[in-house]
C-alpha cells in the first residue's frame, strides 16, 4: 500500500512553554485506518491541525496525498476530509442542506451532488430525518451526519478527531462499523485519534501510541501486545501501601517483572501468570499487606501504554 500521511518530526509549541509536539513522525497507509491513541494533552488535536493545514509546525515536516502541507495548503485540503471534535453543522439547516452545501464548497453541482447526498443519507440511515433541522436531531445522528459532510466530495484520506466522545454505547458501536467499511470499501485512508483503548484496538490496523508529544511506540494492536511476552498479573490491594515496602515484597517473587503500583493497583508481568499469583499472595501477607482482588489476563493496550509511558492510561 501507498503512503497517503507522512509525518516527520513534528515540533509545536504554545506560548507559556507549553510543548504539544515533540518530534512526531507517522505514516498512514492507503486503504487502512491508523489509530493515534493518547490520553487528552498528549498531542493527537495538534497532530490533526498540522496535517488538515489549520495550524504550522515550528519545525518538521508532513506530506497529505501527496502534497506538502505547508506549500500546498489549499491541495492538501481539496483531498481531505475532517471531522473534528465539535460539529461542523448548521443546527438551524436540514441535513439535506447541510450536505449540499458542503458540496457546493467542494464544487460538486448538479446532479452529481444529489445522487451523492441522497447515497450518504442512506448510508448513514439518515434518509428518514433529512428534511428536518439538525437542531432536532439526537447526538448519535449528528455525529454520523458530521461523518458524511466529511464524505460528500470523496476525500482520499479521511481525519476523524475523537469521533464517538459523547456517543452512547449504541452509537459508538454504529460508528465503528461505519468507519470499518469507509476503510475498506473505499480503500481510504483514515486517521482516527481516539483516547479510548478498546476503540483503537477494535479499529485500528496500525496505531501509534503518543505521551508528551512524541511516539512512544507503534505497530498493530497485535503486535504490540505480543511484545509483551507471558500473562498480566493485576492485584487490587486492601489499602493504600508504601510503595518501596510493596516493591521490596513483590521483588521476592520469582517470574515476576515489571512492577508498577499506583495507589492500591499493583501490576506486574509473568510468563505464567497462575503460577505466579500464589507466591505473589504469600510475599505480600508476609509483609502485612493485605489482597482484595486478584486477575490474571493476556496483554492489553493498556499494559502496553504503561510499559512505554510509565503510567497506566486512564491516569
Amino acid at each position: 500500500m501507498s503512503d497517503a500521511v507522512t509525518a516527520d518530526a513534528l515540533h509545536k509549541s504554545y506560548p507559556g512553554e507549553v510543548r504539544a509536539l515533540d518530534g512526531l513522525s507517522l505514516t498512514v497507509r492507503t486503504g487502512e485506518v491508523f489509530g493515534l491513541l493518547g490520553p487528552n494533552g498528549a498531542g493527537k488535536s495538534t497532530t490533526v491541525k498540522i496535517l488538515t493545514t489549520l495550524a504550522r509546525p515550528d519545525s518538521g515536516s508532513a506530506v497529505v496525498a501527496g502534497h506538502d502541507v505547508l506549500r500546498h495548503p489549499d491541495r492538501v485540503r481539496r483531498e481531505i476530509g475532517v471531522v473534528a471534535q465539535r460539529s461542523a453543522l448548521d443546527p438551524m439547516a436540514s441535513g439535506r442542506d447541510n450536505l449540499t452545501l458542503q458540496g457546493r464548497l467542494f464544487s460538486v453541482r448538479g446532479k452529481a451532488l444529489h445522487r451523492r447526498v441522497d447515497e450518504l443519507l442512506d448510508r448513514f440511515d439518515l434518509a428518514g430525518a433529512a428534511d428536518r433541522v439538525v437542531r432536532g436531531w439526537s447526538g448519535g445522528m449528528q455525529r454520523r451526519l458530521d461523518v458524511a459532510l466529511a464524505l460528500v466530495h470523496r476525500p482520499g484520506v479521511l481525519f476523524l478527531d475523537e469521533p464517538t466522545t459523547g456517543l452512547d454505547p449504541e452509537g459508538r458501536a454504529a460508528m465503528w462499523a461505519e468507519i470499518g467499511r469507509l476503510a475498506a470499501d473505499e480503500s481510504m485512508a483514515i486517521l482516527l485519534t481516539t483516547h479510548y483503548l478498546d476503540e483503537a484496538d477494535r479499529l485500528a490496523a496500525r496505531l501509534a501510541i503518543v505521551d508528551g508529544g512524541r511516539v512512544v511506540a507503534a505497530g498493530t494492536p497485535e503486535e504490540l501486545k505480543g511484545e509483551l511476552r507471558g500473562d498480566a498479573v493485576h492485584l487490587e490491594l486492601a489499602q493504600p501501601t508504601d510503595e518501596p515496602q510493596a516493591r521490596q515484597a513483590i521483588g521476592r517473587v520469582t517470574g515476576l517483572r515489571d512492577v508498577a503500583l499506583e495507589g492500591k493497583r499493583l501490576s506486574a508481568r509473568a510468563d505464567d501468570g497462575a503460577a505466579a499469583v500464589p507466591a505473589a499472595l504469600a510475599a505480600l501477607e508476609s509483609a502485612g499487606i493485605g489482597v482484595a482482588t486478584v486477575t490474571v489476563a493476556r496483554p492489553s493496550l493498556d499494559d502496553v501504554y504503561l510499559r512505554h509511558a510509565g503510567r497506566r492510561f486512564a491516569a
